[in-house]
C-alpha cells in the first residue's frame, strides 16, 4: 500500500510493521508517519521498523529535539531502537548473567534445572533473569536486516529448543509465584516485588486454532517424515502464554492419542472437547468421592454455577445437606470442598469471573 502527503497522518493500520520512506519529512510530519509503525497488533510486534531511502538522520533528530526537548539523549533511547550489535551484546550479557545465577545455585544452566531451585527468593530472581532474557530476544526478532553471521551468534548464545524450554520452566515458575502474591506490595518480599510480563511469551502464530493444526498435521505424518516430534509440539504449547489455562489439557489430549492414526483437523477439534468433557466429569466425580457426595449432585451444582456465573451459598448448603452434619462440621466441609472446586471452576469459567467466589477464594 502506497500512502501520500494528506493521508499519511490519518492513515492507521495495526498490520504495519514496516515503513518505506521516500520523501522528505520534517518536525511533526516526520513524526507522526514514523508513529504509524507505533500501533501495536499483538504481543509479537512491540516495535515498528522505519526503512529510510532518503538519509534523514539529521532531520529525525530535529523532530526528536523539538518534541523531547534538547536533550536528545535520554529521548532517543525512548523514541529509537538501539542497533542491532549493541542489542546482541545486551542480549549476551543477560544470557551469561543467567548462566552465573545458575551457576551461583550450584546448577548448570539448562531449563530442567529450573525446578530444582531452592526456594522462592531464589525463583524470584530467576523470573528477573530470564524475563531480561527474553525482552531482549523479543527485541532482536524485529530487526528485518540481520546477517547471517549474527543471526548463527543469537542461536548460539541460546538455541531455540533451549530458550523454549525455558520460557516453558518460566511460565510454570511465573505462575506459581503470581497464585503467591497478596497485592499487599510487601517491600521485603521478592515474590511481592515481581512483575510478570507474560506477554513477551505470547505469539500471534501459537494459539488454539494453530495448535490444533499442528496436531492434526502430526497424526497424519509417518513418524520418519514429521516435521515436528511429539516432544516438539509439547515443548512450543509449554513456551507460549497464550494458552496458559489449557495447557494441560491440550498436553494431556496429545499425548492420549493413537499413534499411526490419521485424523483431520475438524477430527481433532471434536475430540480435543470430548476429551475435555470427560476428564473434567472425572475430576469432579474424583472430587465428590473424596468428600462423600454423589457425583451427579456435584456436577449439577457446579453446571449451575457456570450457567450464571453466581456463586449461590444456599446452594452449596443443600449439597451437604444428604451429609447431615452439624453447623462446625459443615463448616469446615464447606470449606475443604472449596479448596478442591475452586480450582476446576475457575478453570472451566475459562477467565470470566464468578461473582461470590472471592468468598472463598484464599
Amino acid at each position: 500500500m502506497i500512502v501520500v502527503d494528506m493521508l499519511l497522518t490519518g492513515f492507521d493500520s495495526k498490520y504495519l510493521n514496516t515503513l518505506y520512506v521516500d520523501k522528505n519529512l520534517k518536525y511533526h510530519g516526520l513524526i507522526q508517519a514514523f508513529s504509524r509503525t507505533n500501533r501495536i497488533l499483538n504481543d509479537s510486534k512491540p516495535y515498528g521498523n522505519v526503512l529510510d531511502f532518503r538519509r534523514q538522520q539529521a532531520s529525525v533528530d530535529e523532530a526528536i529535539a523539538l518534541f523531547s526537548g534538547e536533550d536528545t539523549g535520554s529521548a532517543k533511547e525512548i523514541w529509537l531502537m538501539d542497533a542491532a550489535p549493541v542489542v546482541i551484546g545486551k542480549y549476551e550479557k543477560a544470557v551469561e548473567a543467567l548462566g552465573k545465577f545458575m551457576r551461583n545455585h550450584d546448577l548448570d544452566c539448562k531449563p530442567e534445572e529450573v525446578n530444582n531451585l531452592k526456594g522462592d527468593a531464589a525463583r524470584a530472581e530467576f523470573i528477573n533473569h530470564f524475563k531480561e532474557v527474553q525482552r531482549l530476544k523479543t527485541q532482536l526478532d524485529q530487526y528485518t536486516d540481520l546477517d547471517t553471521e549474527s543471526e548463527k551468534k543469537i542461536e548460539r548464545l541460546l538455541p531455540q529448543e533451549q530458550l523454549r524450554s525455558f520460557q516453558a520452566a518460566y511460565l510454570d515458575t511465573a505462575k506459581r509465584l503470581k497464585d503467591k502474591q497478596t497485592g499487599d506490595g510487601d517491600g521485603e518480599d521478592p515474590v511481592q516485588q515481581l512483575d510478570f510480563e507474560f506477554v513477551l511469551f505470547a505469539s500471534a502464530v501459537v494459539d488454539y486454532d494453530y495448535i490444533m493444526a499442528l496436531i492434526a498435521r502430526y497424526t497424519q505424518s509417518k513418524p520418519a517424515k514429521q516435521k515436528m516430534t511429539k516432544e516438539q509440539l509439547i515443548n512450543l504449547l509449554s513456551s507460549s502464554a497464550n494458552l496458559m489455562e489449557e495447557r494441560d489439557d491440550i498436553v494431556a489430549y496429545i499425548n492420549s492419542l493413537e499413534v499411526g492414526k490419521s485424523l483431520s483437523e475438524a477430527e481433532i477439534r471434536e475430540g480435543y472437547e470430548v476429551f475435555k468433557e470427560e476428564k473434567h466429569a472425572q475430576e469432579l466425580a474424583a472430587i465428590a468421592h473424596k468428600h462423600g457426595l454423589q457425583a451427579f449432585a456435584l456436577k449439577s451444582f457446579v453446571d449451575g454455577i457456570l450457567d450464571r456465573m453466581i456463586f449461590d451459598g444456599e446452594q452449596l448448603s443443600e449439597l451437604l445437606a444428604p451429609l447431615q452434619l452439624g453447623w462446625k462440621d459443615r463448616s469446615k466441609k464447606e470449606l475443604a470442598l472449596m479448596e478442591d472446586l475452586i480450582p476446576q471452576l475457575k478453570k472451566l469459567a475459562q477467565g470470566q469471573e464468578i461473582s461470590g467466589l472471592k468468598a472463598y477464594d484464599v
